[in-house]
């Protein structure tokens, strides 16, 4: 098989079943591409590093990323952009009619109720997976910043983008 399709096949997988966005997809894009070999685990982390820095939802500019760096070409890049998006807008494009019909159904706002807490976990998922030696070398200034940030946003009315930019 060749590669473009071994990149179509996880692609589809990473946009099909990528809820909660970008970074609750971290996981499944790292399972998907680090363990087959195509990327390593310090190669994940600068792409996600790299797609965080540039403009764009993570899940695609990784995707863009990825695909050029398996291919070696832009043909990959476009493959993988492609294939990541093309489950979400097909589902997106049926849901909001199937929504809008249906948006005062017991059922509908059970499954919204539900997934609310799977993308929680999803997202905490990818705040583990992103705590690792390449992102993190000395802990305990990462813990302590950490902290320090959550306490003065959470407590205090300082914007986060001062925090950010501090």
């Amino acid at each position: 098989m060749s590669v473009y399709l071994k990149l179509i096949w996880a692609y589809l997988k990473i946009g099909l079943f990528g809820f909660g966005g970008g970074y609750a997809m971290l996981a499944l894009i790292e399972r998907e591409v680090v363990t087959p070999g195509w990327i390593t685990e310090q190669m994940f982390t600068d792409i996600v590093a790299i797609s965080q820095m540039t403009p764009g939802p993570i899940g695609i500019n990784s995707a863009t990323y990825i695909g050029y760096v398996v291919t070696g070409s832009v043909l990959g890049s476009i493959v993988t952009t492609v294939t990541v998006m093309l489950p979400s807008f097909l589902l997106v494009l049926y849901a909001s009619h199937f929504i809008r019909r249906h948006k005062e159904s017991a059922i509908i706002k059970g499954v919204f109720a539900g997934l609310r807490p799977v993308v929680i976990g999803l997202i905490a998922s990818a705040a583990l997976l992103l705590m690792n030696r390449q992102n993190f070398p000395d802990n305990t200034w990462s813990i302590l910043i950490g902290v320090a940030s959550f306490l003065l946003v959470y407590f205090t009315k300082i914007h986060p983008i001062f925090i950010i930019c501090l």
